[in-house]
């Protein structure tokens, strides 16, 4: 059994992998006497996973940092140098390509930051976007300009703002979305058989406000790596 581990910029997500599932599991859930294999996916800060390392290396398991490639079987990169991409847009693309084979798929992971990524139907990720997360965009704009202010009571929706926490919180949504709408104009013509996902802290509530067809998957990251270590020679 493989312990997936994915170390974001808030949050830490395990789970556990077998043939053919993962099950998302929580930090004191973790069989370490059945783990074979600890497989990680790290764009945070290293303290955060090194309880996790510790305990597979004195318990002798091996411990695998996932990385970008050219390519990944079928799958290409769109990076010319792929090792700046991160390792966390990666592993979506990753997942979708396998969980949505020969589908066009604009993916969204939304978080601390929100990723837009494209990945064609024969296996060609296109590139992406990087923008601030919902709540990053609204910090922002909140330290960096005078009265403007938000609440946090205040819900975000995609009306027109009649006041001021309104305007700011219902701007940081509407500019999410447009990325993802601008990303499915990419496809042009293809867009009827195009898969939007959508991932993250934000992925299920961005995929409800989207006025397409959306999914939301709650582990995308962890999924690809599993994907990833199958198709992988190490």
């Amino acid at each position: 059994m493989r312990l997936l581990i994915d170390v974001g910029n808030t949050a830490v997500k395990l789970a556990l992998a077998s043939d053919h599932s993962i099950q998302l599991i929580h930090e004191d859930q973790v069989p370490w006497d059945d783990i074979n294999e600890v497989l990680v996916a790290q764009v945070g800060k290293s303290d955060a996973l090194s309880p996790f390392v510790n305990k597979a290396q004195a318990s002798g398991i091996k411990v695998i940092h996932a990385h970008v490639s050219a390519t990944l079987g079928q799958l290409h990169c769109a990076y010319e140098h792929y090792q700046n991409l991160g390792i966390d847009r990666w592993l979506t693309v990753v997942a979708c390509h396998y969980l949505y084979p020969k589908q066009d798929c604009v993916i969204v992971d939304s978080g601390t930051a929100t990723k837009v990524d494209l990945l064609s139907a024969d296996g060609h990720h296109l590139g992406g976007w990087i923008l601030p997360g919902l709540d990053m965009m609204i910090d922002s704009l909140v330290a960096n300009t005078q009265k403007v202010f938000s609440d946090e009571q205040c819900p975000f929706a995609q009306e027109l703002g009649k006041n001021t926490p309104n305007a700011v919180k219902n701007g940081a949504l509407v500019a999410t979305l447009g990325a993802v709408y601008a990303a499915i104009e990419k496809f042009g013509s293809n867009k009827g058989k195009l898969k939007v996902i959508c991932a993250g802290g934000y992925g299920e509530f961005i995929a409800q406000q989207l006025n397409c067809e959306a999914v939301y998957h709650d582990a995308l990251v962890l999924q690809g790596l599993a994907f990833w270590r199958k198709n992988t020679q190490i």
